[in-house]
C-alpha cells in the first residue's frame, strides 16, 4: 500500500477579534489650558490685546454721554520745535458717564507722515517706523480735523508730549478739552506699581506690541474702560472728573537756595529757563495746603510773591500758558 504526501499550508491559529481604533483624545484648547493654568498659585496668564471696535448698547440709553478721543503719536523725537510727527492714531468713543464705560462703535484713524528728514536710529528702533514707510506721506488734515471736531474730552498716556505735537501741525487740536492718562489718575494710590501703559497693561491680564500709535490707542482704551484699583469708577470716569476741575503750577520765586533740597523732595522741579524750583498741584485745596508749607518751612518771614497759573482743560499739557493769579506771602 503506498502513502501519498500531499502539501498542505499547516493549519493557522485562531486570530483575535479585530479592537476597533482608540477614538483621538481631543486636545485641550489653548484658552482651555489658560484658565487651568490661573487656577494654579504659581502661575500668571497674559493673553494678547484683541482690539474691541464696539462696545455695545448702552446698559440705559437715555444716560448722558462725553465723546472721548484717545489719541498716539510717534516723532522724530522729543522736542515739538524741532521734531516732527511721523505717526498719528485716534479711537473716538463714546462713554457713558453715569458709569464710565464705553458704549457703541468705535472711529479709528491711523496715518503715517513724512517728516522732511531721515527719522533718528533712536526713534527707528523704538517705534519700528522707517523712512521708506513714511516716504511720500501725509496725514489727511481734513479727516483729523473732522474727527477732531466731534471730541468733548481727548485724552492721552503723556498729554504733555502729545499735545504741543499735534497743536503745532493741527491748530484744531489748541480748542478742545485735554486730560492725560499718565498724570490725571494716581496709578500708586490705586496699587499700580509703574504708570507706564505696558505694565497696566499687564496688570489687567494682557500684552500688546507697544510703540506703534494705534495699538497704543486701543490699549489705552482697555485701561480706562476698567475700574482704576479696587474702586468703582473707572479710568474714563476720573479722566472727565478731572477734566472739569481748575489745576495749578505754582513757582516759588525767590526761594532761598538752602532750601533746594526740601523743595526737591517734595517733588518741585527745577525750570532751568526760568530759574526757579516748580510744582503742579490738582486741586485748590492742594494749592492753599502748599502754600501754607512753603510759608512755614522755606520762606519763613521772608515776603514772597509766588506765581500761579491756574490750567483749565484747554491749557492744561499744551505749551500755551494759564491765567496768572499771583500770591504774595
Amino acid at each position: 500500500m503506498q502513502q501519498f504526501s500531499f502539501e498542505f499550508d499547516p493549519p493557522r491559529p485562531a486570530q483575535p477579534a479585530a479592537t476597533p481604533p482608540a477614538a483621538p483624545v481631543a486636545e485641550p484648547s489653548l484658552e482651555a489650558m489658560a484658565q487651568r493654568l490661573e487656577q494654579h498659585p504659581d502661575f500668571r496668564v497674559l493673553r494678547r490685546l484683541v482690539p474691541i471696535l464696539d462696545f455695545g448698547p448702552a446698559a440705559l440709553p437715555t444716560t448722558a454721554r462725553q465723546r472721548v478721543l484717545v489719541l498716539d503719536t510717534e516723532t522724530t523725537g522729543l522736542s515739538h520745535p524741532t521734531d516732527r510727527i511721523i505717526e498719528l492714531a485716534m479711537l473716538l468713543v463714546e462713554v457713558d458717564t453715569a458709569c464710565g464705560l464705553p458704549v457703541g462703535p468705535v472711529a479709528c484713524f491711523e496715518g503715517f507722515e513724512d517728516p522732511g528728514m531721515p527719522i533718528p536710529p533712536v526713534a527707528r528702533e523704538v517705534t519700528g517706523i522707517t523712512d521708506e514707510m513714511v516716504k511720500g506721506h501725509r496725514l489727511d488734515d481734513q479727516q483729523v480735523e473732522a474727527m477732531v471736531s466731534q471730541a468733548d474730552l481727548i485724552v492721552a498716556h503723556n498729554a504733555g508730549f502729545d499735545r504741543p505735537f499735534v497743536e503745532a501741525r493741527f491748530p484744531c487740536f489748541a480748542g478742545k478739552a485735554w486730560a492725560c492718562s499718565f498724570m490725571d489718575i494716581d496709578w500708586k494710590a490705586a496699587g499700580a506699581g509703574s504708570s507706564k501703559l505696558s505694565a497696566l497693561a499687564n496688570d489687567q491680564g494682557w500684552f500688546y506690541d507697544a510703540h506703534r500709535a494705534l495699538v497704543d490707542c486701543h490699549a489705552l482704551l482697555h485701561v480706562l474702560a476698567k475700574p482704576v484699583g479696587s474702586g468703582a469708577t473707572t479710568g474714563l470716569s476720573q479722566l472727565i472728573a478731572a477734566a472739569a476741575r481748575p489745576s495749578f503750577k505754582l513757582r516759588a520765586t525767590g526761594s532761598p537756595f538752602e532750601s533746594k533740597d526740601k523743595l526737591k523732595g517734595r517733588g518741585y522741579r527745577w525750570d532751568a529757563d526760568a530759574k526757579v524750583w516748580a510744582c503742579t498741584l490738582a486741586s485748590q485745596e492742594q494749592l492753599d495746603a502748599e502754600l501754607a508749607w512753603l510759608k512755614a518751612e522755606v520762606y519763613g518771614r521772608r515776603q514772597a510773591r509766588l506765581e500761579i497759573e491756574v490750567l483749565d482743560s484747554l491749557v492744561r499739557y499744551s505749551a500755551r500758558r494759564g491765567e496768572a493769579a499771583d500770591r504774595s506771602l
